[in-house]
């Protein structure tokens, strides 16, 4: 069986790969550092300090493995210079919300990049799902928490 493939930007990859580089060269030794303090100080049947840094140490360790593996999985795509206007992946869209006139803008990236406060959104996403393939002036339908929602596309562009 094949691994599903985690799309992602090239800043995306990057972000996790700097992330990955801080986990294992500062945090990860911090912690080591806090566990042996802690062990230092006698009992560990009823040490706070060393059951509370074993915690974060186990959290790190599960964190290292999860982006390890998705960078390993990983499906860097290159929007930047696509041409085109249909919604793929690493587009920025411009929708119209039919019910209400308001529009906005987001950017489609991969899980670990979404960022509803930035306007960027997963491409897992029922916003995103609705709208890939789609050209301006399509129309497309979104179910929402409310009831479905009509959206169009009002231009698509790559940065």
């Amino acid at each position: 069986m094949a691994l599903e493939r985690v799309p992602m930007t090239p800043a995306g990859y990057e972000k996790l790969q700097q992330e990955l580089k801080q986990l294992k060269a500062v945090e990860r030794p911090r912690i080591m550092q806090a566990i042996e303090e802690a062990r230092a100080h006698g009992d560990l049947t009823e040490n706070a300090e060393y059951d509370a840094a074993k915690e974060k140490q186990q959290q790190l360790e599960a964190r290292i493995r999860e982006i390890e593996d998705k960078l390993a999985r990983a499906q860097v795509i290159q929007s930047a210079g696509a041409n085109g206007k249909k919604v793929v992946f690493g587009a920025r869209v411009l929708i119209r919300d039919s019910q209400n006139g308001k529009t906005a803008s987001y950017l489609l990236v991969g899980e670990d990049e979404a960022d509803f406060s930035q306007g960027k959104i997963s491409i897992r996403s029922p916003l995103a799902r609705g709208m890939i393939g789609k050209q301006p002036g399509d129309v497309f339908y979104v179910q929402a928490p409310g009831g479905e929602r009509e959206y169009t596309v009002e231009d698509v562009l790559f940065d």
